[in-house]
């Protein structure tokens, strides 16, 4: 009861849990608590195994601020490789119920442990509504906007979840941390954003730091690499495949002339634990 399992993809770290298993209720002070580096397990999220009728398995995401995320792609491949090692899954292909879509997941696997998941992760989409911006109906597409007294040029794409690429000549951490925050919360997107600053290095290579929404300053994050390979493709800056290359490590990412998109990488996990007596008190004195 009140198990979790801590793992990592690429330095992006979460833990899972399943929902028919825990005592209490993941409200958003709880989560908080959980997810807090000092107080808590610490992560940049948990995921909640859930019933589905519509995959082989439902995940609810829910990020440190509290609110829930529609996707995850560091997360979907840490879920996967859950699923299989810890009993509730045989076969090395499935299906994940998301708030983003179905998508589904290929394991490879080596000694009864998944080093590597490769996630189907739906269609890269530019329309505006649908990601959504604000605004007439468009494509947000190297789309010029005002933050923090600098002028960016945006590309805006939606792989389940929202994002917005600024592509830049050179990466610079100190620049993603202060503009970040200001892209995430813009009027221009009204359910914020993540945001990732891109710098393409070959037709088949692009280099990114990334602000999650909700989770802030991340070393690596799947959905946003997709993101960003789909930004590339649109604008002509790279070939379909293209390895993505974040502080916590690389993703292979494939963007097909259909715009789905297949994101390959490697997964970790770095504990299995209980919830003790004292911090289970104070999620109960949190959910009165």
């Amino acid at each position: 009861m009140d198990q979790f399992v801590k793992s990592h993809g690429l330095g992006n770290d979460y833990f899972v849990m399943n929902q028919s298993e825990i005592s209490f209720e993941l409200t958003p002070d709880v989560i908080q608590l959980l997810c807090h580096r000092n107080y808590g397990i610490g992560s940049d999220g948990i995921l909640l195994l859930v019933p589905s009728d519509k995959a082989d398995f439902g995940l609810r995401i829910l990020n440190p601020d509290g609110s829930e995320a529609e996707k995850s792609g560091n997360g979907l491949r840490i879920f996967a490789k859950y699923l299989f090692e810890h009993g509730h899954c045989d076969k090395e292909v499935f299906t994940i119920d998301t708030l983003g879509g179905i998508v589904t997941a290929e394991l490879e696997t080596d000694d009864g442990l998944v080093p590597f998941v490769t996630v189907e992760m739906g269609d890269a989409i530019f329309q505006s509504n649908l990601i959504p911006v604000a605004g007439d109906k468009r494509e947000v597409v190297q789309e010029e906007i005002s933050v923090g007294g600098e002028s960016l040029k945006i590309t805006a794409v939606s792989v389940g979840n929202p994002h917005c690429v600024v592509f830049v000549d050179e990466l610079s951490e100190d620049q993603i941390r202060k503009l970040g925050p200001l892209l995430e919360t813009h009027e221009l997107f009204p359910n914020r954003i993540n945001v990732q600053f891109a710098k393409p290095v070959s037709r088949n290579k692009v280099e990114i730091l990334i602000w999650e929404r909700g989770a802030g300053y991340t070393l690596a994050s799947g959905s946003s690499s997709c993101a960003v390979a789909s930004a590339c493709v649109k604008n002509g800056f790279t070939d379909g495949s293209v390895t993505v290359s974040m502080p916590g490590g690389e993703l292979d990412i494939n963007i097909r002339e259909d715009w789905s998109i297949k994101m390959r990488g490697a997964v970790e996990e770095v504990a299995v634990g209980n919830l003790s007596s004292d911090i289970l008190k104070r999620i109960e004195a949190l959910n009165l």
